[in-house]
């Protein structure tokens, strides 16, 4: 008991900056991934707190960094892997973190990450685990990765680049699918063909996830999202725009604040081109041109 007790005291303080930096240089990344990694036979009440201790951490680069160093991505896919919602859904918010840094989406591919993210993706009764897995795989497979993914010889190229597209294709294809069962044909149907406030609204009531306006992005993730509306592949420009339309509506707990790093970074710009563009996806329009009526309700808003 007091392990979780311990773990669930770190899990609240690292919701502060500077706490965040008071537990990694006090050791608490060594720590929490001991416990994530001693824990697999332990309460789920001990597994979601020692999850959300490394959850909250990650969010500074520097400790989703160390986190991957110290061994803590196979820790959390096993965690990944529970039945328990509450156990899945922290670590699913864990990995999404981890998958920002391109050393650490490729460990989650090396550790067998991809099978327990999609399963999460399409199984959940959690909507925010499935949305966070989904995010966690769309990082992985937007391009960044093959970056830095090392130079195979020519004898070691074709199974490498074998090894890679079998996991983007399973991913890619279980965002597809997650994202499409927030979707409503006939809604969006209405909403291709007209300007109507309430059009929209339709989309957006279907396609809400009320916990996500819990969540709070940085500058760079913000950025993330409006370059993934860039992607060739239009599944990832869907993903992200249904992504930003989650973060910025309206109520939302950081709404504003994301939607004032998007002004400040052009985001409108990107997010017409999305809407207009010919060879985007129904949907990858419909949730651009509600995260612009977004922005704008939120730069209207500001100036009262």
């Amino acid at each position: 008991m007091r392990w979780q007790e311990a773990a669930g005291a770190l899990w609240n303080l690292s919701f502060d900056d500077r706490n965040r930096e008071a537990i990694a240089a006090g050791g608490g990344v060594e720590a929490l991934v001991t416990l994530a990694q001693s824990c697999s036979n332990a309460s789920p009440g001990l597994q979601e707190r020692a999850a959300g201790a490394l959850w909250g951490l990650s969010v500074s680069e520097a400790n989703s960094i160390a986190i991957g160093q110290e061994g803590g991505v196979a820790p959390l896919i096993a965690l990944a892997r529970s039945d328990a919602e509450d156990v899945h859904e922290t670590a699913a918010g864990a990995l999404w973190n981890l998958a920002f840094n391109h050393s650490n989406a490729l460990r989650i591919i090396e550790e067998g990450g991809v099978p327990a993210l999609v399963h999460l993706c399409s199984s959940s009764e959690s909507k925010m685990a499935r949305f966070m897995a989904a995010l966690a795989l769309a990082y992985m497979f937007d391009g960044r990765t093959d970056e830095f993914t090392p130079i195979a010889t020519p004898s070691e190229s074709s199974s490498k680049n074998v090894s890679l597209d079998v996991p983007r294709r399973m991913a890619l294809k279980h965002i597809e699918a997650f994202i499409l069962g927030f979707s409503n044909p006939q809604a969006f149907a209405a909403a291709a063909v007209s300007s109507a406030p309430a059009a929209l609204a339709q989309v957006t009531e279907k396609a809400r996830i009320q916990e996500a306006g819990h969540l709070r992005c940085s500058g760079v993730e913000i950025g993330r999202f409006v370059s993934m509306l860039r992607n060739a592949s239009s599944i990832l420009k869907t993903c992200a725009a249904f992504a930003l339309l989650q973060i910025t509506i309206p109520g939302g707990r950081h709404a504003v604040h994301h939607a004032t790093l998007m002004q400040g970074a052009g985001a409108a710009r990107v997010l017409r081109a999305a809407a207009a563009a010919a060879n985007s996806p129904i949907e990858a329009k419909i949730f651009a041109r509600i995260v612009l009526r977004n922005l704008e309700h939120h730069q209207v808003e500001h100036s009262i």
